[in-house]
């Protein structure tokens, strides 16, 4: 019989009162309320594959000069080392029922997981302020399309942006802040709906395209160029690790969302129709659009909102950019708002709520002013790059720890202790071994990023963060996997339940 949630909330208060209070809040404390079915993780995946962004990026794949056949094959793989990763960092969390920054202390010790935490925040934070920028643009072109007169409004500028920039950037913030501030079962409720609305004006814009341009305008190659056969092998290499580092940063704190899995087998069957399954069509329809636009307008657009806007029924057109700028709210805030509510407030978890470290990255997106930051690809660029570096070797170290050194296993109270007697205590709350496997993997990373003559392999940077990072720390901590061998976890352990 499941619990209420008011019994539900009772106990997660008896838990958090019961750890110490520098490392626990109601947010941070094990979740009783291990709700989430298959579909909500498969609505989930839907949020953060159905954006702007996301419909770029699977477009580009068909311009590489590859055959169909093969860039569907580089999607397939490259999805399928993605279901494989995030079934492995989904384990833990669930095991525990704690997110992200709070399963770091395994590895990095109750305080240095400040180190994995505030990183992964950081990234979420640069990504939110472009992403509520481009929704914001988005908004911007349905009132310009219905009410022109507000053109008047685009003439002057504060901080690199118009007024009605302003409005519409001050909109889409409060929208996604009021979904947030509702807790994650609103986040729940809305990315239930925001995935599968997208695919309903999808698959009416592709069946529009597909109508007004007949069959034989739609293409499955849109390069215009032909490429030798080692070219195209080392295309679809590149094609593949590609795929695998778009969803690297929320492959990284997935941890926030599967601890709210029913069970693993829930997680597993939600990823299998989330990533490869839902990846894959979603690909297809955005190639038979953008490929179809060739044919309709003389140029290929790659752009879905000026692709709607060309729609020529203005319900139709409303409709759609609507739902896009929905689909934008949902991969802002499973992709970059969530996580650095719960980062910041593993900080200071007495001062920082989940609700208050979500609003210091909604307060700090506007500082950031991101629409400066998106007109100048250099600079995000190069800040994305530093961060970006991270995220390999904190995926490899966190994967080898649980997996190779704990063996599968984790102590929750030990999550929570932070007296030298706990587990995860290492050496005054830090973990030395991790910040030393971490360290050069980051270097090598950066150095990747930043000497051009490198530019080809910086496509696997991801690939050699995590193997450099899990190799490091595995021989490192070598000594913890023969002790843990021999001795066995306290009645604090949990074991896995399907």
């Amino acid at each position: 019989m499941p619990h209420s949630s008011h019994t539900q909330q009772k106990k997660t208060l008896e838990a958090a009162a019961s750890y110490s209070p520098r490392l626990c809040n109601e947010d941070l404390a094990p979740t009783r309320d291990q709700n989430w079915s298959w579909y909500n993780i498969f609505s989930f995946w839907m949020s953060d594959v159905h954006s702007m962004g996301g419909y770029v990026v699977a477009a580009s794949f068909f311009t590489l000069g590859l055959a169909s056949w093969q860039v569907l094959l580089c999607l397939l793989v490259g999805i399928c080392i993605v279901q494989l990763c995030a079934n492995l960092v989904a384990k833990p969390s669930q095991m525990a029922g704690v997110p992200y920054a709070v399963i770091c202390r395994q590895a990095f010790g109750v305080f240095g997981a400040n180190i994995p935490a505030v990183i992964r925040g950081l990234i979420a934070f640069a990504w939110y302020g472009i992403q509520t920028y481009l929704a914001a643009n988005a908004l911007m072109l349905v009132l310009l399309k219905f009410w022109p007169s507000l053109a008047s409004l685009t003439s002057s500028s504060f901080l690199g942006l118009s007024t009605l920039g302003w409005l519409c950037f001050a909109t889409m913030w409060l929208l996604q802040a009021m979904v947030f501030w509702h807790g994650m079962n609103a986040i729940k409720r809305f990315i239930d709906i925001a995935g599968p609305a997208v695919y309903v004006v999808m698959l009416a814009l592709a069946g529009w395209i597909v109508y007004k341009t007949g069959l034989d305008g739609i293409s499955f190659t849109l390069a215009s160029k032909s490429l030798s056969a080692g070219e195209q092998t080392w295309q679809m290499i590149t094609a593949t690790a590609l795929v695998v580092s778009y969803f690297s940063g929320p492959l990284l704190n997935f941890g926030d969302f599967s601890r709210y899995g029913k069970s693993m087998g829930e997680i597993r069957r939600g990823n299998r129709w989330g990533l490869p399954f839902n990846f894959l069509l979603f690909s297809v329809v955005t190639v038979v659009i953008v490929s179809g636009t060739q044919s309709l307008f003389g140029k290929m657009i790659t752009d879905p909102i000026e692709t709607v806007s060309r729609v020529g029924n203005d319900l139709a057109v409303a409709i759609g950019l609507l739902t896009m700028i929905t689909a934008t709210i949902g991969i802002n805030i499973v992709a970059n708002f969530v996580s650095p509510a719960f980062d910041f407030s593993n900080c200071a978890p007495q001062k920082i709520s989940f609700r208050t470290g979500g609003m210091i990255a909604a307060v700090g997106s506007i500082l950031l002013t991101p629409w400066n930051l998106f007109n100048s690809p250099e600079l995000i660029h190069y800040t994305l790059d530093v961060l970006g570096a991270f995220i390999g070797p904190l995926f490899g170290i966190l994967i080898a720890d649980f997996y190779l050194i704990k063996r599968g296993r984790v102590s929750v109270d030990d999550l929570f202790d932070d007296t030298p007697k706990g587990k995860y205590w290492y050496r005054n709350g830090f973990n030395p071994k991790a910040i030393a496997a971490l360290l050069p993997s980051v270097g090598l990373g950066l150095i990747i990023s930043f000497i051009p003559a490198l530019h080809e392999v910086a496509n696997f940077s991801w690939f050699i963060g995590v193997f450099l990072g899990a190799t490091l720390y595995r021989w490192l901590a070598r000594d913890e996997r023969e002790a843990q061998a021999t001795a066995a976890f306290h009645s604090g352990a949990v074991a896995q339940k399907e």
